[in-house]
């Protein structure tokens, strides 16, 4: 079965930060799963109390002690899928 991923999430395999890619104004990185795979998702999203839920069970069950760097949610790929995909159709 495909998955279309909609144009405001980006995805990338991770990358080193000498080699990171630019991120635009009004976005912002996160790296989630066990593989670390980089998401970049629109600072908006921040905002949206489903995301805020989201990230307040990841720190619950996953705390934010991550040497990545940068926003890291150890949670399962496909929840983090599905909810930035149904955020960014509303």
């Amino acid at each position: 079965m495909g998955f279309h991923l909609p144009s405001s999430i980006r995805r990338a395999s991770f990358q080193a930060a000498s080699k990171a890619v630019e991120v635009p104004k009004g976005y912002l990185v996160v790296y989630v799963g066990e593989k670390m795979k980089r998401f970049v998702i629109p600072v908006s999203f921040l905002s949206k109390s489903s995301f805020q839920e989201f990230l307040k069970q990841a720190e619950e069950e996953f705390g934010y002690d991550h040497p990545m760097g940068g926003l890291t949610i150890p949670c399962d790929e496909d929840a983090f899928l599905d909810l930035t995909y149904s955020l960014s159709r509303k």
